[in-house]
């Protein structure tokens, strides 16, 4: 009777060890995640401050190297840029046409894998070549991202206008 005792304490002492060590591991992991999630957020933040250097700067070369090379640029009232050159010519066009001076603001970035999305609005002002009118600027953007050769890239961009001209 002493033995079945000892060894049911035993045993009642070992699960309660594995439960803790069960316990303890997915702490760790979920850590881990919320860390590596943490950092995938901090690179696509990083994308979206050369995104806007590269509209301040009317740099469509830089514009284009931030998308995926099937990526699709959908601007307001414009055609689409499809693919690496369609997004390289549709930036020139736009660029030929405006000067922009805006800030980015994130509202949202969700990761799921090597895809992810972002929400932000922009402020700031155009410059239109044509009349050299200066004009308030704001909008309300959505983007899609995938991982590429460990690397965040556009994948979708679209944006309209927040306020009416």
């Amino acid at each position: 009777m002493k033995r079945i005792a000892v060894l049911t304490l035993v045993i009642a002492t070992m699960a309660s060890c594995s439960q803790k060590d069960n316990a303890e591991t997915n702490q760790n992991t979920t850590q881990k995640k919320e860390i590596m999630e943490k950092q995938e957020k901090q690179k696509i933040e990083v994308l979206l401050s050369e995104y806007e250097k590269s509209l301040n700067t009317s740099d469509a070369k830089l514009a284009q190297s931030l998308y995926t090379n099937d990526g699709i640029f959908m601007p307001t009232e414009a055609p689409s840029g499809i693919g690496s050159e369609g997004i390289l010519k549709s930036y020139e066009y736009v660029f030929s046409q405006i000067q922009l001076n805006i800030d980015f603001f994130i509202e949202e970035i969700q990761v799921e894998g090597n895809m992810a999305f972002a929400v932000t609005t922009s402020k700031g002002t155009t410059l239109i070549h044509a009349t050299g009118d200066k004009i308030p600027e704001a909008n309300r953007e959505l983007f899609v991202f995938e991982k590429v050769n460990n690397d965040w890239k556009i994948a979708r961009y679209m944006f309209n206008k927040t306020e009416p001209k």
